[in-house]
């Protein structure tokens, strides 16, 4: 089953942006995603409706944060996305006429809305600030380079 990484992805692709001095286009936030510029630019257009981006056009253009780090959440970004579906599981059939299955069913709702919230409220704790000090603590561990490509180096 194929997982939706949509969430990772932009998370990903604003630590770049954050790292990254200017604009950033889509071609090198692409390259940094190994995908292709039309994602980026689809994917941007969403967060630049919410506030979270800004796009200029023409040379020297490109995409930039119209955020403070500290105060926009991984929630937020979620919410963004269009709160995308968080697990793969799901009934079998949502109205079934068995009654074991009613019971199945009733279990398993109540477990997957308890990880839902779960996930939601941890997902709401954490900002972007936060995972940005991630990454330099993990930068510095390593003694890397302070640039948009270098940070994938292994």
């Amino acid at each position: 089953m194929k997982r939706d990484s949509r969430l990772s992805g932009v998370l990903h692709v604003l630590l770049h942006m954050a790292e990254h001095e200017g604009p950033a286009t889509s071609e090198v936030l692409a390259k940094a995603m190994d995908t292709n510029p039309v994602v980026i630019r689809r994917t941007m257009a969403g967060l630049r409706d919410q506030g979270y981006v800004r796009s200029e056009k023409g040379h020297g253009g490109g995409w930039t944060l119209a955020c403070d780090l500290s105060k926009v959440t991984l929630r937020d970004i979620y919410a963004a996305l269009g709160s995308p579906s968080l697990l793969a599981m799901g009934n079998r059939t949502e109205a079934p006429g068995c009654l074991v299955e009613q019971a199945v069913n009733a279990a398993l709702d109540q477990a997957f809305d308890d990880a839902e919230a779960l996930l939601l409220a941890r997902l709401g704790e954490v900002t972007l600030a936060m995972l940005s000090a991630d990454f330099h603590a993990r930068l510095v561990a390593r003694g890397g380079r302070r640039d948009l490509h270098s940070v994938h180096a292994s």
